[in-house]
């Protein structure tokens, strides 16, 4: 008769591959400069040389200068050569500011919904402060914000414009944050819409 002996088998190369898979650093850059053409051009070639993967970015030319913040996912062993190499691009006038998180971000209250809220109303100074500070009290969380200074259609005054997505905490409502908000100005108009709240 033929032999019982054990069939062995052997793990795929989908398994060993799982199994081999480099643990990952993620890294949260903050980038300036002067603005010039290819900056973004050195900045994704650099990542991509030192085995990064851009996974998110947002970038903006503010008063003559480059400003981006991106999330770059890197296995942890080549994590602090790219670091470094990213250091280098300071001779190109790119100066880079490097968090690094070993695996996951966390991703703690991510499940919440956001918020979108626009604002607009009179320009006056301390007013990022004061719109920051009421949303702080309330422990909302801004996940993005842009503002600008913009002239009012037909009046021609300084108007402040801004867009933020928001988060907001258990037990706070999107009523509470616009009467909040509204409460800093009569003449600043708060819109809030979204799932959240």
């Amino acid at each position: 008769s033929e032999s019982s002996a054990p069939l062995l088998l052997q793990p795929s190369l989908e398994c060993r591959a799982m199994s081999a898979a480099p643990e990952l650093s993620q890294l949260v850059l903050t980038i300036i400069g002067p603005d010039r053409p290819g900056l973004v051009n050195a900045l994704a070639d650099t990542i991509a040389a030192g085995g990064g993967n851009w996974l998110e970015g947002r970038m903006a030319s503010l008063g003559g200068q480059f400003a981006g913040l991106l999330r770059v996912e890197v296995p942890a062993a080549q994590a602090d050569a790219l670091a470094a190499a990213l250091g280098r691009l300071e001779v190109q006038g790119l100066r880079s500011l490097v968090a690094q998180e070993r695996g996951q971000l966390p991703t703690a209250r991510a499940a919440a919904p956001l918020l979108e809220l626009e604002l607009l109303g009179h320009d006056r100074p301390g007013i990022v402060r004061d719109i920051s500070q009421v949303l702080a009290a309330q422990q909302v969380s801004i996940v993005e914000f842009e503002s600008e200074r913009t002239s009012g259609s037909f009046s021609g005054e300084a108007m402040f414009k801004a867009r933020a997505a928001l988060r907001l905490p258990e037990g706070v409502t999107r009523d509470q944050v616009r009467r909040s908000l509204e409460a800093l100005a009569n003449e600043l108009m708060v819109d809030l819409h979204g799932d959240g709240g």
